[in-house]
């Protein structure tokens, strides 16, 4: 879709749109890679589109763009998307907005603009580290509030142990086999988002206790089992891989009841309903253990999933600073699937013995997830849970070295484009001026440098 031409000094640029598009729908690290700007230039852009918005918010009436409530619609469809791992992009965002729209009087239209404000307004980037606190979609966020209430009151009534309240997630690996074994960009060739069927599932668990018990991994091929196993992490390995009930039911076996087993106590297990297709045998698992399956309502990840308020989201990052770490080293020499595997099961081992060590972090992840009330029985109000879960992500990607990591990638890149006195350019490139202030420069002109 095309915008309209706009006035220069009114908003970006239809090519910086598009963009700043990607960056919400992915990351600002994924934007700068495919369409080779730095990050920080990207950012600005986004911040300088926020403000104009705040200054001149376009109307959503006389049936131009969706209704509300059929925006509303597109952002469950988003998060949901997102919680299980399917792509959201440019593509699939429009292609969905139209077939939600082709059902509204009169018709609708559809601009990069109007996508860029949609994803703001619902509060849809990914990288948000404060999503708890942020709002849901009217329909979702009520049943976010009653998971919230059902869980606080069975674990009360209960009177549930921590070490037998746990949380279970999946992190999908997907493998695309033609780029792995191309000339150049194998580090695209790892992504942990993607369609068809993944070359990996990696089943992480923790208890409110702040334990994390053993993850098992699920491969799909016929490896030469590795050498050393590491002992944080089970394989299941099958050729054709796994059905989603059959991935739940060897976990609940090979996991979960073995960890059940040594407690003397009645248990509550938080997971996902959209991964999980919890079968008859997997319930007959968990009651066989006296556990009652506290099953996420769609779209409600985000805030009440203790694994996806910090630890999926780094291990995800780890993941792929370590692959692309070693894609670079790789780039004269091959590496197959079992070899990747290989290399796969060592950085979540070194990922797991950090979120090991840290056993207030996953504690801390129950609460600021409103799983688990607070110390003095009231729930934190939102702001204070983002805050948390704010300083969570921070801690743990600090002893994952990943805040280093994007640091000087950011630096190197700010080097190469931006040269000069760092501080003054931090001035310039991230405070309050914008290209616009410039005196004696035209927008246009401006706008060839920057691109």
């Amino acid at each position: 879709p095309k915008d309209p031409e706009p006035s220069r000094k009114e908003q970006l640029s239809v090519k910086k749109l598009r963009i700043v598009l990607f960056a919400l729908c992915s990351s600002t690290e994924q934007a700068a890679e495919h369409f080779r700007n730095p990050p920080r230039r990207i950012r600005r852009w986004l911040r300088k589109f926020q403000a104009l918005q705040e200054d001149n918010p376009a109307p959503l009436s006389e049936g131009k763009y969706l209704s509300l409530e059929a925006e509303e619609k597109l952002a469950e469809w988003v998060l949901t998307q997102r919680e299980q791992q399917l792509p959201v992009n440019e593509e699939t965002l429009f292609q969905k907005a139209t077939k939600i729209g082709r059902s509204l009087e009169g018709g609708f239209k559809i601009s990069y603009e109007w996508a860029v404000r949609f994803m703001l307004r619902h509060h849809l980037s990914p990288q948000s580290r404060r999503a708890v606190a942020l709002p849901l979609p009217r329909d979702i966020q009520g049943n976010a509030g009653a998971f919230i209430e059902f869980v606080q009151r069975q674990i009360h009534t209960q009177e549930l142990p921590l070490s037998m309240i746990g949380a279970v997630d999946e992190i999908s690996l997907f493998l695309d086999a033609e780029v792995l074994g191309s000339e150049e960009r194998k580090e695209n060739a790892l992504q942990t988002v993607g369609n068809g069927e993944p070359w990996c599932d990696v089943v992480l668990t923790v208890l409110a206790d702040g334990s994390v018990l053993p993850t098992l991994v699920f491969y799909r091929g016929h490896p030469q089992p590795p050498a050393n196993i590491p002992d944080s992490i089970l394989l299941e390995a099958k050729e054709n891989g796994y059905a989603d009930d059959e991935v739940m039911e060897l976990w609940a076996s090979r996991v979960w009841r073995k960890h059940t087993e040594c407690q003397n106590s009645k248990g509550m297990l938080v997971l996902d309903c959209h991964r999980t297709h919890l079968s008859e045998e997997v319930l007959a698992e968990l009651s066989h253990s006296s556990t009652l399956p506290a099953v996420v309502p769609a779209g409600c990840s985000s805030k009440i999933q203790p694994l996806d308020v910090c630890i999926k989201r780094s291990v995800k990052n780890f993941l792929h600073k370590k692959w692309k770490e070693q894609a670079r080293e790789l780039a004269d020499s091959g590496c197959d699937s079992e070899i990747l595997l290989q290399l796969v099961l060592c950085w979540l081992a070194e990922a797991l013995e950090v979120i090991g060590d840290s056993p207030e972090l996953v504690q801390q992840s129950f609460l600021v997830a409103s799983v688990l009330p607070g110390p003095d029985g009231a729930a934190n109000p939102a702001r204070r849970n983002g805050e948390l879960q704010e300083e969570l992500i921070a801690s743990l990607e600090e002893q994952l070295k990943l805040k280093e990591e994007r640091e000087s990638l950011e630096n190197a890149a700010g080097s190469r484009e931006e040269p000069g006195d760092p501080e003054i350019l931090q001035r310039l490139f991230e405070g309050e001026s914008e290209a616009e202030s410039f005196h004696g420069f035209e927008e246009a002109e401006l706008e060839l440098m920057e691109i």
